[in-house]
């Protein structure tokens, strides 16, 4: 049984090109209403992607990692709930049988990245051996060559091709292994 009266994370579906709009308008909501003790974050998970220009110029560009979703880390009660559903540009929470919001399981935030995660919390140590879990090099095995804290980033050498290759990764695309 989901325990509702913990912050837990839930998907929003949002009319398409209205992603950062939702955001905008629930973290407004929150600060005019004083919501802050329902709701904890609002998220439209970003990745960096390089797009080449013309004559061969690399742009860092970033880009939207599931389009037309936003993720919110709230409590559920049926006043929190019809408030967001009835935010401009939401077409509705991704929801259970019963038609109530459906809580992430930790597997799916993990994989999501939608929370930070520290060194602490992956007992991470420079030489130790990784799984990467998510990303384009998901499923390659690695060794942690470097720990940076500030940025929340890895870097491990992978191995492709017959080569070792330094590759940086943020701490949630990488789990140690046993």
């Amino acid at each position: 049984m989901i325990d509702m009266s913990k912050p837990q994370w839930y998907i929003i579906c949002a009319s398409t090109g209205y992603d950062y709009i939702v955001r905008d308008n629930i973290l407004r909501m929150v600060e005019s209403s004083n919501l802050q003790d329902y709701i904890f974050d609002v998220v439209v998970p970003e990745v960096e992607e390089v797009v080449e220009k013309e004559g061969g110029k690399k742009k860092f560009v970033m880009r939207r990692k599931y389009p037309n979703y936003v993720f919110i880390k709230m409590i559920y009660t049926k006043q929190i709930w019809y408030m967001v559903r009835n935010t401009r540009g939401v077409r509705d929470f991704c929801t259970s049988a019963d038609g109530k919001p459906l809580p992430m399981s930790p597997e799916d935030v993990k994989k999501a990245q939608l929370e930070k995660v520290k060194a602490e919390d992956l007992h991470l140590q420079v030489g130790d051996q990784v799984h990467i879990i998510s990303g384009p090099l998901q499923d390659f095995l690695g060794e942690v060559k470097e720990i940076k804290l500030d940025t929340q980033k890895v870097k491990v050498s992978v191995s492709m091709f017959g080569r070792d290759t330094s590759v940086e990764l943020e701490f949630g695309q990488v789990e140690k292994l046993i």
